[in-house]
């Protein structure tokens, strides 16, 4: 332990121990944030109103609003990227499942890893408290990232980084420590509407609104029905879990992106292989089996015969 950190040391120590951890890009925020923050919050009501969220019920908790309420005293807020591109593709012919799924849960990767850096600054400066946020947090993670500079969010709703692209999941460490804050990201998506015009369903009714209702990865992973809507099985493609065509098609994503090598974020044997007569023969074990330490584990046994159902409906339809 140093005796004696300047916040400016201590600052960039921090990003320095996030990217030991693995993490890139880095950055910091300041509590309260820009005005930008207040205008994201405004974004999210109109979102709220308009039942985009389908039955996303959590995406209302008025924590959301606040980050004060997720940590007393919170000062500042660490953000940090994975990236989880895999120069790898699937082999032809079998289905689809987005990247992010490939590997191990990533909200357990990131929150380990946070938790690490957080018992760090807690070491270098007692009394500090600390908040480790992913995805599952009532934080406008994405808002905050895009003030902590790390990238800024595309008209697909994702958060996009120069270098990176987006294909990249995101978390905070909050702490009440008085941190020296980046600058806040460049929205850089300019004229480009790819996004909006391949969405297969129109999923992205306007530049950076999704309605869920309308959105395959919904579908394929919150929808709890025991079929799906009409709409969505006639564009579903090969999509088994998620879908990734608004990032596919993003320009951001298409110039040569550093593929990693996080052993974390490694395609699982059968990821890259799976074929729809497999998944429509999944029984409850194979899914334990398979989906053990995955983010996937969203998508219960019944749902992945569903969705496989599905796609193999669509493309019998299409011959």
């Amino acid at each position: 332990m140093k005796a004696i950190w300047t916040q400016s040391e201590l600052t960039q120590e921090l990003k320095n121990q996030a990217k030991i951890e693995g993490f890139t890009p880095v950055g910091i925020a300041r509590i309260p944030g820009s005005k930008r923050l207040s205008l994201r919050t405004a974004a999210l009501e109109r979102w709220l109103n308009a039942n985009y969220q389908a039955d996303m019920n959590w995406m209302a908790a008025e924590r959301r609003k606040k980050i004060e309420t997720l940590l007393e005293g919170v000062c500042s807020v660490l953000a940090v990227g994975l990236n989880y591109y895999v120069d790898k593709n699937p082999i032809p012919g079998t289905l689809s499942i987005a990247r992010y799924g490939w590997g191990k849960d990533y909200h357990k990767v990131v929150n380990q890893r946070l938790r690490k850096i957080g018992r760090w600054l807690e070491k270098e400066r007692p009394g500090c408290r600390w908040k480790v946020c992913v995805d599952t947090a009532p934080l406008l993670d994405k808002a905050w990232a895009e003030e902590a500079g790390i990238g800024w969010i595309g008209k697909n709703s994702n958060l996009i980084n120069a270098q990176n692209g987006s294909w990249m999941v995101i978390g905070h460490l909050l702490c009440t420590e008085p941190l020296i804050p980046d600058k806040p990201a460049t929205p850089s998506c300019g004229q480009c509407q790819l996004c909006l015009e391949h969405c297969p369903t129109n999923a992205i009714t306007e530049p950076f609104v999704v309605d869920a209702r309308l959105c395959i990865a919904y579908h394929n992973i919150e929808n709890r029905n025991s079929s799906l809507p009409s709409e969505i099985t006639e564009s579903i493609g090969n999509w088994v879990a998620g879908c990734d065509i608004c990032q596919e098609i993003c320009p951001w994503n298409q110039k040569p992106l550093p593929s990693s090598k996080d052993p974390d974020v490694q395609p699982k044997p059968w990821v890259l292989g799976l074929t729809t007569k497999q998944a429509l023969q999944w029984d409850d074990e194979t899914w334990k089996t398979n989906l053990r330490n995955s983010a996937l584990k969203r998508i219960k046994p019944w749902m992945w015969r569903r969705n496989a159902y599905a796609v193999q409906k669509k493309k019998k339809k299409s011959f």
